[in-house]
């Protein structure tokens, strides 16, 4: 039977370092998926007063891609702090 406050499945580190891992990966997806919006936007001709502005397109593309940096820098500074899953002689 497990001692009490042992883990019962997975290691609390490793399972941490395998989500930490998922997110990174579906930082990609979410970044695609936020560089597609301004495809949806109205563009010039459409209706009058509707269409928007190329300064403003590109400010959202790279504010995007600001914050794609800086949440991928966070995510990999936490992924950095976890332990490596080692085996019980110490080896990674």
């Amino acid at each position: 039977m497990a001692k009490p406050g042992t883990p019962l499945f997975l290691e609390r580190d490793g399972y941490r370092r395998r989500r930490m891992m998922d997110a990174i990966r579906l930082l990609v997806i979410l970044g695609a998926g936020l560089w597609m919006i301004p495809l949806l936007w109205p563009v010039q001709g459409a209706a009058e007063g509707q269409d928007v502005p190329t300064s403003k397109a590109l400010l959202y593309v790279f504010g995007v891609w600001w914050a794609l940096i800086a949440i991928s820098a966070y995510l990999a500074r936490r992924l950095g702090r976890i332990p490596a899953q080692t085996d019980d002689t110490g080896a990674l």
